[in-house]
């Protein structure tokens, strides 16, 4: 009879191997676990048990050995979600340093979307339909007024009836009359593309010069920081949007991060004028399926281009070509509670990463 082969397996942990991970729990160390049975690899995101609990942790290379191999327990599944890359871990681990904050801190501020452990599944969803309810109330304009301002956005039953203030009795009545419409669908879907062949606004011979600068320095494909300075009402946000549209036709991903109190409708509009579609979003505005959504989309490369507040500045990008840091003078971008840091200064340390 010819030998059996063995299973191979391609990561850098087989089953059963002694690995470290990192915790998003307040630990002074990397815990020592076992690969499970379909293996790993450093980056890989996992369920791991921790006393009676699972926690989130990601694969941070060999295990310490300083622990008895017996004892040891498992990595309980890889998550269905990207590796963490070797830049966001540098990026997290020299961020670290630089704020004295301690890693599992760190990989919190990374990790800061609801559900990232769940299998791909179906979910209903709630929006805008087509029919008009007979009687209208206060409570029902709540809710239609909510999707109508937010028409981009996907809701749950709970989500849409928290934002409008309302019970979850008064959504599936409107249900019920078409007003809202209720459907199942993928728990996080890609972004729509965007075209960044699309024409932008005219722009003066001056705001022309600095656009093509800042195009040239993105074509170059190394490091540089640019400051553009202008008084309100010169045009920088269109000249900076033709930086996002080179950036997007050589099929890498941008951000840019606003103070809080500027993420509004109207930034947006403008971002959809220019480029067919609205951008992913990412700050407290946003509920929190979307920041899951934008979170996976994001380490996918299904999500091309975010506005989000500072904490944008962690997501998972896969192929990160510009950061824009409007208003960077703005104090809104220092955290002052949790990880402090200057989301200015961080952005120029993952940038030259």
């Amino acid at each position: 009879m010819p030998a059996l082969l063995a299973p191979t397996f391609d990561c850098d942990f087989p089953p059963g191997a002694r690995l470290g991970v990192l915790t998003t729990e307040p630990l002074d160390r990397i815990l020592d676990y076992l690969a499970p049975e379909s293996g790993c690899s450093v980056g890989d995101f996992g369920d791991v048990p921790l006393g009676p609990r699972k926690v989130l942790g990601v694969v941070g290379g060999e295990g310490a050995g300083d622990y008895d191999a017996a004892k040891l327990r498992r990595v309980g599944r890889v998550l269905d979600a990207p590796p963490m890359r070797e830049e966001l871990r540098n990026f997290l681990g020299r961020a670290a340093d630089y704020t004295l904050t301690p890693m599992p801190a760190m990989l919190r501020l990374a990790t800061r979307a609801p559900g990232l452990s769940d299998p791909p599944s179906m979910r209903t969803v709630y929006r805008l339909g087509q029919g008009e309810p007979s009687r209208m109330t206060p409570a029902r304009t709540r809710v239609l007024d909510v999707l109508d301002a937010m028409s981009d956005q996907s809701f749950t039953l709970k989500e849409l009836a928290d934002h409008a203030g309302v019970t979850p009795s008064v959504v599936t009545g409107l249900v019920k009359l078409g007003a809202v419409r209720e459907e199942e669908s993928p728990r996080d879907g890609p972004y729509p593309r965007l075209d960044p062949m699309l024409p932008g606004v005219e722009l003066s011979e001056a705001q022309a010069e600095v656009a093509g600068q800042l195009r040239a320095s993105i074509q170059a494909g190394s490091y540089a920081a640019a400051l553009l300075k202008g008084v309100a009402g010169s045009g920088n946000t269109e000249v900076y949007l033709e930086a996002v549209a080179e950036c997007l036709s050589e099929g890498r991903q941008a951000v840019v991060l606003l103070p809080e109190i500027a993420l509004t409708g109207e930034f947006l509009a403008r971002v959809e004028a220019r480029f067919g579609a609205r951008p992913a979003e990412w700050h407290s505005g946003v509920t929190m399926t979307e920041r899951r959504r934008c979170w996976k989309m994001v380490a996918s490369g299904d999500a091309q281009f975010v506005v989000g507040a500072r904490s944008a500045l962690f997501l998972p990008f896969r192929d990160l070509g510009l950061v824009v840091v409007d208003e960077e003078h703005d104090t809104s971008y220092k955290q002052e509670d949790g990880v402090l840091y200057n989301a200015r200064d961080m952005t120029v340390l993952r940038a030259s990463l």
